[in-house]
This record gives C-alpha cells, sequence and structure tokens, in this order.
C-alpha cells in the first residue's frame, strides 16, 4: 500500500474537496482522505506497490500543476515515520546564507555589525555569487568554501552574535519539525557546510540533539582566513548519516535528511527519505520529494503526523 500526501503553506491553506477529489481521481483510489491539518495537509491511502510511487506523483504533479501544493507519493509501511533526523543550516533551517552574511560585515567594528558600508556590500555580494555557483552545483564546494573563507580574514568574530540576533531568520516550521520529532524520540542532527559559530547557537535555538559543521581558525579574536580540516562537505554529509544510523542501529529506511544545494546531494541520496526544500534546480530533480510552496512542517506531514501531534 501507498500513500498520497498533499502539504499547501499553513499561510495559504490550499487542499480543498475539489483538489482531493481530482488525487482520488488521478490515483484511482477508493480509500477517504485523512485530513492532517484542515486544509494544509492531508493523506489518501492508494494501492500500489512501491516501485509505482515515482511515477504516480509525477502523474499527480502533472493533474494539479498550477496549484500551491506540495505532493508526494510514498510507500505506507512500518518505517514511515523516521528515527533519525538530518537538516542542512543555510537556506534551510534557517533563510541564510551566514557566509554570505559574514563577508557582508567585513571592515566593520564589532559594536558596529548593523551599519554596512559600501565595500562591505560589494564583498558580499562577490562572496554570495560564488555561494551561488556551488550550491548549484557548478563548482565544486570545497575549494569554493576556502575561496569564500580567505576573503574574511580579518573578520572580528565578536560579530557573529550580531549577526545571529540581527540578521539571520529561522525557517518558519523548522522548530515545529525538530521539537515534534524530539517528542516522538528521534534523533536530530544540524549537519551544515557552514560554520561552528552559528550552527552552535542556531542548533540550540531550534532544539537539535547535536551539530556538525566547519571550524574557522581564529588568532586574536579575528579569522584568519581559513578553515580547519576536514572540511564538511558532500561526502562528510553522507558519512555523519551512515555513522548516526550505524551507532543508532536502525535501518537506512528509517531515516530522513532535508537541505537545499549541490553539498546535500549525497545525504538525500542516502537518507530513507531525502527532501529538497526550496532548493537548487539540480536538486530538486535528484531528490525523493521536494518541498517548494510549505514551510518545514511539511516534513512531518510527510510522515503521516496530525496537526493535534504537533510540538512547538
Amino acid at each position: 500500500m501507498l500513500v498520497a500526501v498533499l502539504i499547501a503553506n499553513p499561510d495559504r491553506p490550499s487542499i480543498t474537496d475539489a483538489v482531493l477529489a481530482e488525487t482520488r481521481a488521478v490515483l484511482r483510489t477508493e480509500h477517504q482522505p485523512r485530513i492532517l491539518h484542515g486544509e494544509v495537509a492531508a493523506e489518501l491511502l492508494v494501492p500500489g506497490e512501491p516501485g509505482a510511487a515515482a511515477s504516480l506523483t509525477e502523474r499527480l504533479r502533472n493533474a494539479l500543476a498550477g496549484e500551491p501544493i506540495d505532493l508526494a507519493v510514498l510507500p505506507a509501511d512500518a518505517h514511515r515515520r523516521k528515527r533519525l533526523f538530518l537538516a542542512d543550516m543555510d537556506s534551510t533551517m534557517i533563510e541564510q546564507e551566514c557566509i554570505d552574511e559574514l563577508a557582508g560585515t567585513l571592515g566593520l567594528k564589532d559594536s558596529d555589525s548593523r551599519h554596512l558600508v559600501k565595500g562591505a556590500l560589494g564583498l558580499k555580494d562577490h562572496v554570495a555569487a560564488i555561494t551561488e555557483r556551488a550550491m548549484r552545483g557548478e563548482i565544486a564546494f570545497e575549494p569554493a568554501l576556502r575561496e569564500r573563507v580567505a576573503l574574511l580574514k580579518d573578520i572580528p568574530v565578536g560579530v557573529v552574535d550580531g549577526l545571529i540576533a540581527e540578521r539571520l531568520t529561522l525557517t518558519p516550521g523548522g522548530r515545529t519539525l525538530v521539537q515534534t520529532m524530539r517528542a516522538h524520540g528521534v534523533h536530530t542532527c544540524l549537519v551544515s557546510g557552514g560554520f561552528t559559530l552559528f550552527t552552535g547557537p542556531i542548533s540550540a535555538m531550534i532544539g537539535f540533539h547535536e551539530h556538525r559543521s566547519n571550524v574557522l581558525s581564529v588568532a586574536e579574536g579575528r579569522l584568519t582566513g581559513t578553515v580547519e580540516d576536514p572540511v564538511v562537505g558532500q561526502a562528510e554529509k553522507r558519512a555523519t548519516l551512515i555513522g548516526l544510523r550505524g551507532t543508532l542501529g536502525l535501518a537506512p529506511a528509517a531515516t530522513l535528511a532535508v537541505g537545499d544545494g549541490a553539498n546535500d546531494l549525497d545525504m538525500l541520496a542516502e537518507a530513507g527519505l531525502g527532501v529538497a526544500f526550496r532548493a537548487k534546480p539540480a536538486v530538486a530533480a535528484a531528490a525523493h520529494v521536494r518541498v517548494e510552496h510549505g514551510d518545514l512542517s511539511a516534513l512531518l506531514y510527510l510522515q503521516g503526523y496530525a496537526a493535534a501531534e504537533l510540538v512547538g
């Protein structure tokens, strides 16, 4: 048996009776929908084998094209609710790219991180352009990271607290996602190609059990322009998933991962369910499921959680 899940953004409920009727017709199921959250999320059982899930998802996507709805057809098996969750940070659990924001502070005093100067803005644009290419998979992640970090030399470490407080925003639904999974016994890990200076505080704000990311070298309170080895990139993200899965004694199908960039591809492929969240085109095309409209609570509905079970 399979299950078709339809999800809208909580700010734009769109799972109407008409949409559900169309879904039943397209998927040729006699099962009645289970409403997970008003007109925000619903699911329907669909007869079929796991191998048919991808083609049924595409059929439904074509039928509902133009609707602001995310959808997926998934196996309705014992591993639907995952036991291990790994998440990317930049442009996934938070709405910004930390390295770009750091570049925008170059040349500023610790106490003046809110007031950008023209040169800092130019550097931020330059770094952001490299970030975008790396996340699209157009250039290799590790050399692109080292190139950008070198441009951050002499930035005071003290600006990080200001950036977190004043410029970084948590992606809607993220804290609910992590808190709900933790309440159901899931181990959670924030794994990022970014930096421990950010993943430490942000993982604590959201509620992750642990975090893994890159370490920026610091001397006399300023960044040196180098990153310590080993670099947390595409291979290390996948290795983190495999390592935690082994430590916890979990089946591959019991794992969930989410990300948006090319350095997340191996992690998403390794997970039992890999979700591309508002991702770059190559990542959206490769992932098991893509979320383009909903917020991060969509990952709970994909697992069959109902609104009454959500925490935070």
